[in-house]
């Protein structure tokens, strides 16, 4: 693949709107984008943020090249002045955001960009690509191992990722979102996910027979062998060669650690027939690894049928989302600052959902004393909740339904991680965000976790923040 600039990496509009500002010299007006989304994939009751290191390191490295001049140059359709103001380009706006592995639901702005004009827009695509991708496969990975509970998952799916950046992308938002390790060698060196890996069909498939595939495995990696046992036949075959040779080559080694994995087939009776062949030949400690195409409702069915599995290895409906790979968050406009007053903008439409939510704004999360999250509030940029003072909040269409809080706390969700161009956020390590993510997730009644029908977790207006968006409307 030839090399880029993720400079370049934007919608051509977004240039032809720049160039169209810039002859209008209106390139100084700070406007305020929101990024959010809409739908939560597979009906599901919460999205997972992830995608905030590599929108740092895109706006930290933002240069247009002479390269990039030269080509926009030869579209001849960008004035030269304009040409001559993007060799100079950077970003000197703020930008204020949820931290990465935050728990996020639809309609609340992620991420709030406030710019100078053509920087607001010019960097569009690059945050609904990087968010949409990577805050999608976190959000599946989540379910995943939720279904999983405490059994080791990891991340197989590089040969059926949608390229490259997705595959090694993928694999880190999958371990922020609680997936144990990947076999992507890449994203273990770039980002410190967990690799590891043992053998294909191919490798038994070389030898002269299996037993002496398994046997020359276990000879070079005597404390991480793993036999795959469903090249031939999985217990016919595959589960006593592996048993022949942990007894002739492992034990006498007193290694504990081995396994096998199980690739096709009825996935809950191999498992099962396994065990006891194992349990038979007093060898309780190898563990059963499965995979073949597995998602979160097979892992729940699995288990929930005594499937004594102990590693789960999930590969294309993980790293594709494959039942809604789709995650759809939206940037939009949300309010002018003229002479330091902000002016909200709204957008309209007949489709209610797609009505924005003016303003220049802050979400709250209220959590009773027990740590539970239990809604979201989003505020003008100026309102304090007084935690002293009961809180009470009401559905934005539906208005009679309301909730009071009296004994709680609120927590800011969005954190500054620009302000005046530079960055004032220190980016934690991949160990961190992943702790924070699991501790958010914790956060979640379980209702709001399950599968089926989950509980809608509300994201309410304040009062001052709903009576400027009807106003609004109506106007």
């Amino acid at each position: 693949m030839k090399s880029y600039r993720q400079s370049m990496l934007v919608d051509f509009y977004e240039l032809t709107m720049a160039n169209g500002y810039f002859l209008e010299n209106m390139q100084n007006e700070i406007v305020y984008f929101d990024l959010y989304f809409r739908n939560t994939p597979d009906k599901g009751g919460y999205a997972l943020f992830v995608g905030l290191e590599s929108i740092i390191d895109f706006i930290d490295n933002f240069k247009f090249t002479d390269d990039d001049i030269s080509y926009l140059r030869d579209q001849n359709l960008f004035d030269e002045r304009f040409l001559e103001y993007l060799k100079t380009f950077s970003f000197s706006g703020d930008i204020y955001s949820f931290v990465e592995g935050s728990v996020m639901f639809p309609n609340e702005p992620i991420l709030t960009v406030k710019a100078k004009l053509i920087e607001a827009q010019i960097i569009e695509t690059f945050l609904l690509q990087t968010i949409n991708h990577q805050s999608l496969i976190a959000t599946k990975s989540s379910r995943i191992k939720y279904a999983a509970g405490k059994k080791t998952v990891l991340e197989m799916g590089a040969r059926r990722a949608h390229g490259e950046s997705s595959s090694i992308l993928g694999a880190r938002a999958a371990y922020i979102a609680g997936i144990d390790g990947t076999s992507n060698i890449l994203a273990d060196q770039l980002y410190k996910v967990p690799s590891g890996g043992t053998m294909a069909h191919s490798w038994v498939q070389l030898f002269d027979n299996e037993y002496e595939a398994f046997k020359t495995y276990a000879k070079h990696y005597p404390n991480n062998a793993t036999f795959l046992v469903d090249t031939y036949d999985t217990l016919g075959s595959g589960v006593p060669n592996a048993i022949k040779v942990i007894k002739e080559c492992l034990i006498p080694l007193k290694v504990k650690n081995y396994s096998i994995r199980i690739d096709s087939g009825d996935l809950t009776y191999l498992a099962k027939q396994a065990r006891i062949m194992f349990d038979d030949a007093m060898l309780p400690e190898c563990k059963i690894i499965v995979s073949n195409s597995l998602d979160e409702h097979l892992i729940k069915t699995l288990l929930s049928q005594g499937a004594p599995i102990d590693l789960f290895g999930v590969g294309e409906r993980l790293i594709t989302a494959k039942s809604d790979p789709v995650f759809g968050s939206v940037y939009k406009l949300v309010a002018l600052e003229k002479n330091d007053i902000i002016i909200p903008k709204i957008k309209i439409s007949d489709n209610i959902e797609k009505i924005t939510t003016p303003h220049f704004k802050k979400v709250y999360r209220i959590y009773s004393r027990n740590n539970k999250a239990e809604a979201d509030l989003i505020t003008v940029y100026d309102e304090k909740i007084d935690e002293s003072q009961s809180l009470k909040i009401f559905d934005q269409i539906s208005t009679w339904k309301t909730k009071t809080f009296d004994d709680y706390y609120v927590k800011e969700m969005q954190q500054t991680i620009y302000k005046d161009g530079k960055r004032v956020y220190e980016l934690p390590s991949i160990k961190k965000i992943r702790e924070f993510a699991s501790s958010e997730l914790d956060s979640l009644w379980e209702e709001v976790r399950r599968f089926d029908y989950p509980h809608k977790y509300y994201v309410d207006l304040s009062k001052k923040l709903w009576d400027i968006k009807q106003s609004l409307i109506k106007r």
